[in-house]
């Protein structure tokens, strides 16, 4: 029924952003509210008779941000999403969405309190029919207009219309929305006509809410593919890339596409993924023109792994021994919580240090060494997510980030709170998100808090150095323990055998048992 309630896209776009479709009115936007009641409750904004949410002023960041970005006014992705809403819905217990008419991820049922299984597995563990599930299902993603979310197709100042009644939203399908959002949040900075645009911005790298906003990300695409499905167990997989070596594992046709034999850039036209179109390519027109990506399909993917003769170094996956050194960087991340931090866990899995933690200008590691290796569309950082491996990807980069959280059990004060990156300060509303969603609330151990698990085996963890000393005086104490035990054996077998050395008993002494009147003492 939904489908036949389309937007109409008008005009070209700039700085734009995405909301539910029932909030895009006139109406809706000039009051700034988006409070929506949930489906079968009618003029109950978030569910608020039944218990599930309140309608609540939004609380944005307003903390000093580092020095990259100084435009300050000038971009409507700042103190996100204040200048497109400022009320929203707050979902109580396990309730979510923009409604609350959702449970949260990992909960069913129509209270939202009955646990559902959510484990996200190695892909190549998955059986033939698994793998063609999950192919199947992506590509059911890429075609399925997004149920509840549309996009603005033009900047807030613009977005009303000529007339200031027409509104520029458009809809947009569940993988494409994907895309979208990685676009948006790594879009330049748009100051004019005849200006050139800023480029120093990025709300989802090169900062402490790398990890944070792909996570949630993945939990978006997640929850989205399980309502489309139906399935609520439904579980992205995760491609684990430390493999070493220079073959795409997962490049195959039962998965993400071979390697066409007709040109080494493009997939074989045996993979679904191979009919699949790009958005979001057109960067030279959104910089120069202040327009923006939209939902306009255009060239097929491209991927190359292991081709870039040019970069050597970007011709070989990570190593295992390379994720066992990220895990033992034991600081998430230090000043300037940038790409050029060092001794910082989370610039070491984004992929800008060694894996050891040391920043090094000329290294690409880990999750950017991914990326790069892929050589394509996967490694374009507007155009990333197009290629699906993008998914498998970052589930395995965020299945490290949950295993350093158990290893590390970090508070949450030790994410920056002030001063990081425009975007990537502690309680920032993450770019572009609905309902607003902070990089502290996916600064959590993911099974006890966002509903779902890995399957994952992991390398030994590194012993401390109070776990050294203490084991070091352990083993000490056992020695001498141990040197004790056997010098008091020696001891007493000496005196047992001079014991044996005296004389027998001589018939004159009496035997204990010889008379039984005797008492024995």
């Amino acid at each position: 029924m939904w489908q036949c309630c389309f937007l109409v896209l008008v005009g070209a776009a700039a700085v734009s952003a995405q909301f539910p479709r029932e909030c895009v009115t006139p109406e809706g936007l000039r009051s700034g509210q988006c409070c929506p009641s949930p489906s079968g409750l009618n003029n109950d904004p978030c569910g608020s008779s039944t218990g599930r949410g309140q309608c609540v002023s939004i609380t944005v960041d307003a903390r000093p941000h580092g020095p990259q970005y100084p435009h300050d006014g000038r971009d409507d992705r700042e103190r996100w999403p204040i200048r497109f809403f400022n009320r929203t819905c707050q979902c109580n217990g396990n309730f979510s969405g923009y409604n609350c008419g959702r449970c949260r991820h990992g909960w069913t049922g129509d209270n939202c309190d009955q646990r559902v299984s959510v484990v996200r597995r190695n892909v190549m563990q998955l059986s033939a029919d698994e793998k063609r599930a999950f192919v199947n299902a992506l590509d059911q993603a890429k075609r399925t207009v997004h149920p509840d979310l549309v996009i603005a197709s033009r900047r807030y100042s613009e977005v009303f219309g000529p007339d200031g009644n027409t509104m520029q939203f458009e809809n947009i399908t569940i993988y494409n929305y994907f895309v979208w959002t990685h676009y948006y949040s790594v879009s330049k900075t748009f100051l004019g006509a005849g200006q050139a645009s800023f480029g120093g911005v990025d709300f989802s790298h090169e900062g402490p809410g790398f990890v944070t906003w792909h996570r949630y990300q993945l939990l978006q695409l997640e929850r989205d593919m399980q309502d489309m499905l139906q399935d609520p167990s439904f579980a992205l997989p995760y491609w684990n890339f430390a493999i070493g070596g220079s073959t795409c594992d997962i490049c195959t046709d039962d998965l993400m596409g071979a390697r066409s034999s007709f040109d080494m850039n493009s997939l074989s036209p045996n993979s679904i993924f191979a009919q699949w179109r790009v958005i979001c390519e057109s960067v030279d027109d959104y910089d120069t023109l202040g327009t923006i990506c939209n939902s306009t399909e255009t060239s097929p993917i491209r991927r190359n792994p292991a081709g870039n003769v040019n970069r050597p170094m970007v011709q070989r996956l990570p190593e295992p021994q390379d994720v066992a050194d990220c895990l033992q960087v034991n600081t998430f991340d230090t000043p300037p919580y940038y790409s050029t931090s060092s001794e910082s866990f989370r610039n070491t899995i984004e992929g800008y240090s060694a894996p050891q933690g040391n920043y090094d200008p000329v290294v690409r590691s880990l999750h950017n060494l991914a990326h790069l290796f892929l050589n394509g569309t996967g490694g374009q950082t507007h155009l990333s997510p197009n290629d699906p491996i993008f998914v498998l990807l970052h589930t395995y980069t965020d299945a490290i980030f949950d295993e350093w959280l158990r290893r590390h059990s970090p508070d949450s004060t030790v994410y920056p709170e002030e001063n990081a990156p425009i975007g990537h300060n502690r309680d920032y509303n993450m770019v572009p998100f609905w309902p607003p969603v902070t990089n502290a609330e996916m600064f959590v151990v993911a099974p006890e808090n966002l509903g779902y698990s890995y399957e994952a085996e992991w390398p030994g963890q590194a012993f401390t150095m109070t776990e050294i000393i203490t084991m070091a005086i352990v083993a000490a104490l056992v020695i001498v323990a141990v040197i004790f035990a056997a010098t008091t054996c020696v001891v007493r077998a000496r005196s047992y055998k001079m014991e044996g050395r005296q004389p027998l008993l001589g018939d004159q002494y009496q035997r204990y048992d010889d008379d039984k009147s005797q008492s024995v003492v």
